[in-house]
């Protein structure tokens, strides 16, 4: 008989600033204890970064962002999925002084692999998985 695989955590929150914070700490919450050292606080990054972009770029008045995360194939996978036509893309590390414009880099950096994958409907997912090794950008080619 095959096994039941893991069903995905889901979220929705409202497209508001507060709303990363709560979805910081759901997803800190879903996690196992005895994770492995510095991933789940890898992960609360990735939430915050993702969440951020989500909310700032990718949704207006009464829109919802959905997060989902579940473990498969070695990783912590989170989607955060937004109605917005964007594409976030990879940029230029931006100068000092600036208060923004880091998120991406962030998450290229600690994530194995990452992309935007186009919802049905209309939006899009970003998607990064984290190996659960803990080792940032483990298993990245």
């Amino acid at each position: 008989m095959p096994e039941v695989p893991v069903v995905p955590t889901v979220w929705r929150f409202p497209a508001h600033p507060a709303s990363v914070r709560r979805a910081r700490h759901a997803v800190a919450e879903a996690l196992p204890h005895g994770l492995a050292p510095g991933l789940g606080s890898e992960l609360g990054l990735i939430t915050s970064e993702l969440v951020t972009n989500a909310v700032r770029y990718g949704t207006c008045g009464d829109d919802v962002v959905e997060l989902v995360l579940w473990p498969a194939d070695g990783h912590y996978w989170l989607a955060v999925s937004d109605p917005g036509a964007g594409r976030p893309a990879l940029g230029h590390l931006p100068p000092d002084d600036a208060e923004s414009g880091r998120g991406l880099l962030l998450v290229d950096s600690l994530a194995a692999v990452w992309a935007v994958v186009p919802r049905r409907c209309r939006g899009k997912s970003v998607v990064a998985g984290l190996a659960l090794t803990g080792e940032p950008g483990a298993g990245r080619g």
